[in-house]
């Protein structure tokens, strides 16, 4: 069998072999059959399969070396090359779409994982502890609700970091925040519940899991002080999903005036607030960090966190603290789904939390993003300083407001063309935003070098937009 079936060539035709085989080269890296990194067959191989001379295949392998359209690689033979992308990964991608984003040098998506920070050493000492002492029944399968040590660990980990007030017994370990949503969703209309109220803007994904899930996802308007709650009182919901921290993606804070008016409307509908602390370690103002919403009504507020943002996402661990009425309607949800969370991890980040290990790989880590956040801060003063930052210093991505009239998609896509992948404000809408044009950047996963490069070819790429030229970058003092 041919390894390249799609080149044909003939002797008949109007041009060289040589030509003919760069032509179809061309044509099927250009429409995406051939991917960059495809490796290609020796130049003595595929000549056997074309029936021609090695020297042909030679010269145009060599051709479209020096167009760019390969590179050859010792040891590793000749590829496509790496650099060139699909004509259709000049789409700007969508959030239902990750699979297919091209390949750049700067990418500033949120929630990218940053594996370089994980504590490799400290999390393979856990897991030998726990393989060298579990005993048989800790292999066993596993409670519903999370093995009681880890359960212990949490209790007390979240009410020493968040003020959170829960007991082992109120804790249940799930496999990331979706798997604990999904939870949510199947117990809540058991209680009579069908609806769950999401913050707007927020994520679209989120809100078709919501609704695959069972529920009916209603929008609630976000302005500078968090989730409108009056907004809320209206649309009949008795449940809502908030991200009261550090809301997602504008990254501002829910005031203390609507945290207490948010509590008061949970009681007033005998309805849940779902609190998801997704980046609840990371708070790099002077000022205190705000607490949990909570400690002020763990009757009625479900708290919900993961490791996903502290070690990576890959390693699906999260956990819920839950109102008393709610923990055996989720139990008899989760019998009927699945058979709890994987022990093993549980009791290796078990190991993690009563160790310590996990608090001083939080407190490298803590520092590390206060570094990119104030590089992120200066580089936006010096080359964008049209723009402002929202919301507080906290979080892992910035919500960047950007000059009223500037066109968000074209410059989404101009900085594409310059290879910094960044989403706009407009991705996180449901309906047409009432906002105006933004940029949500995430800065957990590049070097500070790369933070600065990044922000300095989105200026230029906004000076393209805005029709008028860079404007000097800032003198530091």
């Amino acid at each position: 069998m041919s390894w390249l079936p799609s080149i044909e060539v003939s002797r008949a035709a109007g041009e060289s072999l040589t030509a003919q085989i760069q032509r179809v080269l061309k044509r099927e890296i250009a429409e995406g059959v051939l991917h960059p990194g495809t490796r290609l067959p020796p130049s003595r191989r595929l000549a056997d399969d074309l029936d021609v001379s090695r020297s042909v295949v030679v010269e145009a392998y060599g051709q479209l070396i020096a167009e760019g359209y390969l590179e050859a690689v010792q040891g590793s033979g000749t590829r496509v090359a790496r650099h060139l992308a699909p004509a259709s990964a000049a789409v700007v991608p969508t959030l239902l779409d990750e699979g297919r984003v091209p390949t750049v040098r700067w990418d500033l998506r949120s929630g990218r994982a940053n594996a370089s920070h994980f504590p490799y050493r400290e999390w393979l000492a856990g897991y030998q502890r726990v393989l060298q002492t579990a005993r048989q029944g800790d292999l066993d399968y596993p409670p519903l609700s999370g093995v009681p040590r880890l359960r212990e660990e949490l209790a007390r980990h979240l009410g020493r970091l968040r003020g959170v007030r829960t007991a082992p017994g109120r804790v249940m370990v799930v496999s990331g925040f979706a798997h604990g949503l999904g939870l949510l969703c199947a117990a809540l209309p058991g209680l009579g519940i069908g609806e769950l109220a999401m913050e707007e803007p927020g994520l679209l994904r989120q809100r078709e899991f919501v609704l695959e899930a069972g529920m009916r996802p209603r929008g609630v308007p976000v302005d500078d002080d968090g989730l409108d709650v009056d907004a809320l009182a209206r649309s009949g919901a008795r449940a809502v999903l908030v991200t009261p921290f550090h809301q997602f993606p504008t990254g501002v804070a829910l005031s203390a005036e609507r945290r207490a008016a948010l509590v008061r409307w949970a009681r007033d509908v005998d309805g849940y607030v779902i609190e998801d602390d997704y980046d609840g370690d990371f708070w790099f103002e002077r000022r205190s960090r705000p607490l949990a919403l909570q400690r002020h009504a763990q009757d009625r507020v479900v708290y919900a966190g993961t490791v996903s943002k502290t070690l990576v996402p890959g390693l699906r661990l999260g956990w819920l603290a839950v109102p008393d009425p709610l923990l055996a309607p989720l139990e008899r949800v989760r019998a009927r789904r699945d058979l709890g969370s994987d022990s093993l991890t549980q009791f290796a980040f078990a190991e993690l939390l009563d160790s310590g290990a996990y608090d001083r790989h939080m407190r490298r880590l803590r520092g590390r993003y206060r570094s990119r956040r104030d590089t992120l801060v200066e580089a936006v003063r010096r080359f964008l300083p049209q723009a402002r930052l929202a919301g507080p210093a906290a979080g892992l991505h910035a919500y960047l407001r950007l000059p009223r009239g500037t066109d968000e998609a074209a410059l989404v896509a101009a900085a594409l063309r310059r290879s910094v992948l960044v989403r706009g404000g407009r991705d996180f809408h449901g309906r047409p935003p009432g906002t105006g044009p933004a940029l949500v950047l995430g800065y957990t996963a590049l070097p500070r070098s790369g933070l600065t490069e990044a922000v300095r070819v989105l200026g230029t790429a906004y000076a393209e937009v805005a029709g008028r030229r860079a404007p000097a970058p800032a003198r530091i003092a």
